[in-house]
C-alpha cells in the first residue's frame, strides 16, 4: 500500500538533522516560562525525546545541586553503577571514553542469583547491598527495579549530608505500578542529589538519556576550558 497523500513526512533525514529537529519541537511544544533552564533543560529536553512525551517535563525533578556534582563526577572519570545492563548499553562509549568513565552493571556481579535467592530478594536489591560500600562520590543508574533504589535509599538513610559514601548523583528513574512512584517520591524527599521522574513512568532508557546529556555537558566543557589554554 503506498503511503496515504494525507500523511506529510518531516524533511529531515540525517540522524543529527533528525535529533536536532526533534530537539526543536520539543522547544516549540513546551511552552514558556518552562520548569528548567539552561543546562538542566538540556537534560529534560533529552528525557522528553527518549521518551517522545513532552508532558513529563513536569513530573521530572532535576536539581542544580544533582547537575553540578554529577558533571563534576563525570569529568573525575567516575564510576557508573547501573541496574540493568540495558541501562548500561545506552551510554556509549563514545561519550563517556573521552571523560575516562566506566559503567558497572549491578547484575554482572558473579553469583548474584544465588545471593538473592538465598537472602530472599531481588537480584537488584542484593546487588545495590552489596556495592553501596563502594558508590560514594559515584553516578548511580537505576531506570528499572524500584527495590535497588528503596535498597539504595535504606542504605543511606540516617548518613550525614558530607558522607564520602554519598553517591555523587542518583539518576532514580524505575518503571512500573509495583513502589516505582513511592521509591522515587522518597528518594525527591531526601537531601540526596538526584534526578527523578515522578510518577510510574521510566525506565532504563530516560535514565541513561540523562547521563548522555550530562555527558555531552561535560565534554563540551572541557573542549571550551582546553580552547581557551
Amino acid at each position: 500500500m503506498p503511503m496515504p497523500s494525507d500523511i506529510v513526512l518531516d524533511a529531515a533525514s540525517d540522524p543529527r538533522e533528525i535529533e536536532g529537529r526533534s530537539f526543536a519541537l520539543i522547544d516549540a511544544e513546551v511552552s514558556e516560562p518552562r520548569p528548567f533552564s539552561g543546562a538542566l533543560w538540556t537534560v529534560a529536553r533529552r528525557c522528553i525525546h527518549t521518551l517522545g512525551d513532552v508532558a513529563v517535563a513536569t513530573d521530572l525533578r532535576l536539581s542544580e545541586e544533582g547537575l553540578a556534582r554529577g558533571l563534576a563526577a563525570l569529568r573525575h572519570g567516575c564510576t557508573i553503577f547501573t541496574d540493568t545492563r540495558m541501562a548500561a548499553a545506552g551510554m556509549p562509549q563514545r561519550r563517556l571514553g573521552p571523560l575516562g568513565v566506566t559503567v558497572e552493571s549491578m547484575m554482572a556481579l558473579p553469583c548474584l542469583e544465588e545471593v538473592a535467592a538465598n537472602a530472599g530478594v531481588t537480584r537488584a536489591r542484593a546487588a545495590v547491598e552489596l556495592l553501596a560500600p563502594r558508590m560514594g562520590g559515584q553516578i548511580v543508574v537505576i531506570g528499572n527495579a524500584p527495590t535497588a533504589l528503596l535498597a539504595l535509599l535504606e542504605y543511606l538513610d540516617g548518613m550525614p549530608e558530607d558522607s564520602p559514601s554519598i553517591p555523587a548523583l542518583i539518576v532514580g528513574m524505575p518503571v512500573g505500578f509495583v513502589n516505582a512512584a513511592q521509591s522515587k517520591e522518597w528518594l525527591h524527599r531526601t537531601c540526596w542529589p538526584h534526578f527523578t521522574l515522578l510518577g510510574r513512568k521510566g525506565g532504563s532508557a530516560v535514565a541513561a538519556a540523562c547521563v548522555n546529556a550530562l555527558a555531552e555537558l561535560a565534554l563540551a566543557g572541557n573542549a571550551s576550558v582546553a580552547s581557551e589554554d
